[in-house]
């Protein structure tokens, strides 16, 4: 217990550069507290004890704002920054290193049973008010920029933007997530199509003139 304390303790360091101190953190992060009851709560639900886990899932939804089903399955070093908002549903299954901003997503589509909800590779990194939607995979090392709806499987290392969300390029895994300097794949394609209508406007004009 104590090691996974330390663990999450420095992922918050890792990945936070507002974090000062220890005590800072255990006192004042939300997604610290949030990821710490679901161990708690997901240990539980392993041991057949849903009502109870629901309970511990309930009284951390209460107190951090953060949602995630005891029965999700979440590896090691993950990291929820500030956290308000964050839905995770039942049968997600999160790999390691992952980060989550706040208003992300991880739901289903409809009442269907058995795997519904998202699978998120190592080191995914999901963007503010994102949507992963349905049982879908996003791939190892995969950015989703803020805002996005993804409901298309994602391929290892790319990133993707829209909505619904796209694949607009591969990436090194070790780039950060810019979310002020993400393609926008529907702009570039408005752009393209107003430089066609004027070149087309100017081919009218020069016929008009002849």
């Amino acid at each position: 217990m104590f090691r996974t304390v330390r663990e999450q303790i420095d992922t918050v360091f890792r990945r936070d550069p507002a974090a000062r101190s220890v005590i800072e953190i255990v006192l004042c992060y939300p997604g610290f507290h949030a990821v710490l009851l679901h161990r708690m709560a997901h240990g539980l639900y392993r041991r057949g004890w849903f009502t109870l886990a629901r309970v511990v899932s309930q009284y951390s939804r209460t107190i951090t704002g953060i949602e995630i089903h005891p029965g999700a399955t979440i590896g090691r070093r993950f990291f929820i920054d500030h956290g308000m908002g964050v839905v995770i549903g039942e049968t997600t299954e999160i790999g390691d290193d992952v980060l989550l901003y706040q208003g992300v997503t991880l739901g289903g589509t409809g009442k269907v049973t058995g795997k519904r909800h998202p699978t998120l590779g190592n080191g995914v990194v999901v963007g503010t008010g994102a949507k992963i939607l349905g049982n879908i995979r996003i791939g190892d090392y995969s950015k989703v920029g803020a805002g996005s709806v993804v409901v298309r499987p994602v391929p290892d290392r790319s990133t993707v933007v829209g909505i619904p969300g796209r694949v607009v390029g591969n990436l090194d895994p070790t780039d950060a997530l810019e979310h002020g300097n993400l393609p926008d794949p529907q702009g570039q394609l408005v752009d393209e199509l107003a430089r066609r209508v004027a070149e087309l406007e100017a081919t009218v004009k020069a016929l008009q003139q002849r």
